[in-house]
Order: structure tokens, then C-alpha cells, then sequence
């Protein structure tokens, strides 16, 4: 066989390869497989710099994105580690509920008066398969002050209170009902405001946290 027959062989069946061997931990094929692509990541100036020559954090991004059946690249721009915790971007995660195909997009509703201790969020959305309608906990302005939230240095709740209401409504939600989405972490504003020290939830609220 000649070289360039051998090297066009040698190319179709790293094609195939990639096509079928999904990378993993499940088998030594798969795990090599998920090492070539993660030293391939690393050494790319496109990924975070989280990842660039770091293929340990590659291998577990590309583990995860295999589990959520997500893009790769897109997983790594949108998990970030804070406190030494891995936690998501909202946008992400909402975006992930959304599309899972299982549930009608995420809604919204307020309570309370703008700009008061009452003035709250609850993220709601019904399950596709039995059209059942999924209230998450109401989140409001005097929960997030008597947890912390509200004056932790780095949150953003004092400029950006509906947006964070919002966020915190879908966070809470989406671990209740579909905790396998975030994968048991939590957001990066939600890292940034518990710290290393882990949240101080009502008794409601933590066990929904330690369901997920």
C-alpha cells in the first residue's frame, strides 16, 4: 500500500472513529478519545483561558457536555469556577431547560410592589408529557436580603433586582424539577453570593437544594 493510500485510510478511519466512539469514562477506547479531543482543546486560544492548556479541566468539560448532550464549546463559555466551585451561567442553564424538549419554556410571574421587600419572582412551566402545570418557590427582595444575597459584594441585585429575581426564580426551579439539567451545581451569581460557605436556605428551600 502506498504512503498516500495508507495516510487517506488512516484519515477515513479517524473519521469513523470520531463519528462513533463517544468520549467518556465508560471504556478505555472512549476515555482515550476524550483525551486526544481535550489536548487538542487545550492548546486552542478560543476555548476560556480556564481550559487553555489545562487538559484535566477539557476532560471534564468534554465529560459533561457528553451527559447534557450539549456542544462542547459551548459548555466550557458558559461554566465558570468560582471559589473553586464549577457553577453555570443563568443564560445557559435557562437555555438548557428550554430547549430540553421535556417542558414548555420557562414563564414568569411577580408578586409584590416594585422596589419593596415584597416585591418578588416565581418561574412556572408545564410538563410537556402529562400537561401538568410546575410552580418553582417565589423568590422576592426581602429573601434575598435576609439570605445575604442582596449586599454580597460582586451580586448584582441592587442594579439589576428583576433580572436577578428572574434568574434566582429559574435556578431554584430547575433544580427542583429537572436537577439531572444543572447537574447538581449552581449558577455563578449564585457561587458568588454563598461563598465557600454554602447556602443558609429556609428548611423548604434546602431540601430542594438537597434533592438536587
Amino acid at each position: 500500500m502506498s504512503t498516500e493510500i495508507a495516510k487517506q485510510e488512516a484519515s477515513k478511519n479517524g473519521i469513523e472513529l470520531a463519528k462513533n466512539v463517544r468520549g467518556g469514562f465508560g471504556t478505555l477506547q472512549s476515555f482515550e478519545f476524550l483525551q486526544r479531543v481535550a489536548k487538542m482543546l487545550a492548546t486552542s486560544t478560543l476555548v476560556p483561558k480556564e481550559y487553555q492548556g489545562n487538559i484535566p479541566n477539557c476532560v471534564i468539560a468534554l465529560n459533561i457536555a457528553n451527559q447534557l448532550d450539549a456542544d462542547a464549546l459551548m459548555v466550557m463559555q458558559n461554566m465558570y469556577i468560582v471559589h473553586g466551585r464549577p457553577g453555570w451561567s443563568s443564560q445557559f442553564l435557562i437555555s438548557t431547560f428550554n430547549t430540553s424538549g421535556r417542558f414548555s419554556s420557562l414563564r414568569y410571574e411577580f408578586v409584590g410592589k416594585a422596589g419593596e421587600d415584597s416585591w418578588g419572582c416565581r418561574a412556572w412551566a408545564v410538563e410537556k408529557s402529562t400537561g401538568e402545570r410546575l410552580n418553582g418557590t417565589t423568590i422576592t427582595i426581602a429573601m434575598a436580603k435576609k439570605e445575604g444575597w442582596y449586599a454580597k459584594n460582586g451580586s448584582k441585585w441592587q442594579t439589576m433586582p428583576q433580572q436577578m429575581l428572574m434568574y434566582r426564580a429559574a435556578s431554584f426551579f430547575i433544580r427542583a424539577y429537572a436537577p439531572e439539567i444543572s447537574m447538581g451545581m449552581h449558577t455563578e451569581d449564585e457561587i458568588i453570593e454563598i461563598g465557600s460557605g454554602g447556602y443558609s436556605y429556609e428548611p423548604e428551600a434546602r431540601a430542594q437544594d438537597e434533592i438536587s
